[in-house]
């Protein structure tokens, strides 16, 4: 009996960490992400992404059928994932110097549309809204905070972004070793050393000829 009681206390101790785990993105949504880079396709295809989430979420709203506020829960609590995953993408690109407007732009367009939808579920009170009402305020929240990302300069952004980088950077040394630092530093110059042409055998003023023979 004991042994059978530990084996419970271990299964429900593992039931919160396996709901934490849980992807946001399917099998193909991810395959998809990996395979655009350019960081302006890869917000849109988020943004996409985020508006099937939410009319999934309208079509079970439109139906009062049993064990619908299950999957709204997970839905919307896909769906914020979903947007903080813009920002990120975002943030990583201004950090590279990549220009981002017109991504930023099709996210501010598309996340007020969102925003709005998501105002109107809190608006309507559904009779089962107190069971996803908690993520339900966190996708409002976060759509909120990411449409006012959208909206700020993107100079402005990227140097608020290099200014946290910046201060993050001088706590992490703070915390380090004498000797981790000095390990941290040669890395940096290894990374700032001018790199290396790649060898040529062609003599000073020749070009290469692009055109391929016939």
């Amino acid at each position: 009996m004991r042994y059978c009681g530990l084996m419970l206390i271990t299964i429900c101790a593992a039931l919160p960490m396996a709901a934490q785990t849980r992807d946001f993105l399917t099998n193909d949504e991810a395959d998809q992400v990996r395979n655009v880079q350019e960081p302006n396709d890869r917000m849109k295809l988020y943004l996409h992404f985020a508006r099937q989430r939410m009319d999934q979420v309208t079509q079970l709203l439109a139906k009062d059928k049993p064990g619908r506020s299950a999957l709204i829960h997970d839905l919307l609590e896909d769906y914020a994932n979903i947007i903080e995953s813009i920002d990120t993408v975002a943030d990583d690109a201004l950090q590279r110097k990549l220009a981002i407007g017109v991504g930023n732009a099709a996210v501010a367009a598309g996340e007020k549309e969102l925003l709005e939808k998501l105002n109107k579920i809190s608006d309507a009170q559904p009779k089962d809204l107190a069971r996803y009402q908690f993520v339900l305020d966190q996708a409002v929240e976060t759509t909120q905070d990411s449409l006012d990302l959208a909206k700020e300069d993107l100079a402005a952004r990227a140097a608020e972004i290099a200014e946290k980088e910046k201060k993050e950077r001088a706590e992490r040394e703070a915390m380090m070793t004498p000797e981790e630092k000095k390990q941290a530093q040669a890395e940096q110059k290894t990374d700032d050393k001018p790199k290396r042409k790649a060898p040529t055998l062609l003599r000073p003023g020749e070009t290469v000829d692009k055109k391929q023979p016939q």
